[in-house]
């Protein structure tokens, strides 16, 4: 298998747009892209489970529009919100972790 320099990895090209980990820019970045793949978890858990976003809504006590938002990253979720949308909703269990 060769070495091709030409390859460019997302990493640099995230370091060139945004700056290198811990830089402000970077971590605003960071922070969306775990927001957007928050959203994308829970509509691919929805859609596994054969649910619509007004049936998970009203099984967790919210509203349609509020699931639509979090599942398009439109709007912040707060962690006891996600814990209910998870337990109550889906049936599923939160596990989180901590890089530093």
């Amino acid at each position: 298998m060769k070495n091709n320099k030409n390859i460019t990895t997302l990493d640099e090209i995230l370091d060139k747009k945004y700056g290198k980990p811990g830089a402000p820019k970077r971590e605003k970045w960071e922070q969306e892209f775990e927001s957007f793949r928050l959203g994308v978890l829970l509509e691919e858990a929805r859609h596994k489970l054969g649910m619509t976003q007004e049936q998970l809504a009203e099984k967790c006590g919210t509203n349609k529009s509020y699931i639509s938002r979090i599942e398009n990253n439109s709007s912040d979720i707060r962690l006891s919100t996600l814990m209910k949308i998870i337990q109550q909703g889906l049936g599923g269990h939160l596990k989180l972790s901590l890089q530093l």
